[in-house]
């Protein structure tokens, strides 16, 4: 790839690729502030993505402990039957939102009081068991979000990574490689100018 632009050595050319250059270092500049941003972010959620994945995994182990104790109590075909016709146990909305132009889902999470079942069906432990799977089921929905934002902003912080990088090691140095050929053309074109000019002088003067 060649070092600058292939343009002609023109003032004109040399005005316009200088007002070019202007701008893509302003351009520079503010993607170099949306990385900076960006990488604050990914930071901030990757440590709310592990603490709840943390809280997620104790979660699960204590609502999967309950359900055993209640299979073992009731029977897989009793808590079968005891949960026939349960309602959900709680209500999921999803919007989208956006953070530093990334956009991702909100889920939002509110859970219903526990729906009665009969008493001659069920154990003490399916109350517990429905509890830690309703528990389990809310930190799994933040999870999701947390893990759909986290990806998200990964794919924009390296995207904007790359074009940081591309301005800053490829088009401005071209740019400006270009305006240092154009200047320096034009400063040997003027020198010949003043060289001709020398020379009808002295031919003036001799004639």
């Amino acid at each position: 790839m060649s070092k600058r632009l292939r343009l002609p050595p023109t003032r004109s050319t040399l005005l316009s690729v200088r007002r070019q250059i202007g701008f893509l270092e302003q351009g520079y500049q503010l993607l170099d502030r949306k990385r900076e941003l960006l990488t604050r972010l990914l930071y901030d959620r990757l440590a709310t993505y592990r603490k709840l994945r943390n809280e997620v995994d104790q979660q699960l182990r204590d609502a999967y402990k309950w359900l055993a104790i209640t299979q073992m109590r009731m029977g897989s075909h009793q808590l079968y039957q005891a949960g026939v016709g349960i309602s959900p146990s709680m209500d999921v909305h999803i919007l989208p939102r956006s953070s530093l132009g990334v956009q991702y889902p909100s889920v939002t999470v509110k859970r219903r009081p526990l729906q009665p079942v009969s008493l001659s069906m069920s154990d003490s432990s399916f109350d517990e068991a429905r509890l830690g799977m309703a528990r389990l089921a809310l930190l799994l929905a933040k999870l999701g979000e947390s893990e759909m934002a986290l990806r998200r902003v990964v794919q924009e912080q390296r995207k904007t990574q790359k074009r940081v990088n591309a301005l800053r090691y490829n088009v401005i140095p071209r740019y400006r490689e270009t305006i240092r050929y154009i200047e320096n053309a034009l400063e040997e074109e003027e020198r010949d100018a003043l060289f001709q000019i020398k020379m009808l002088r002295r031919e003036k003067e001799t004639a």
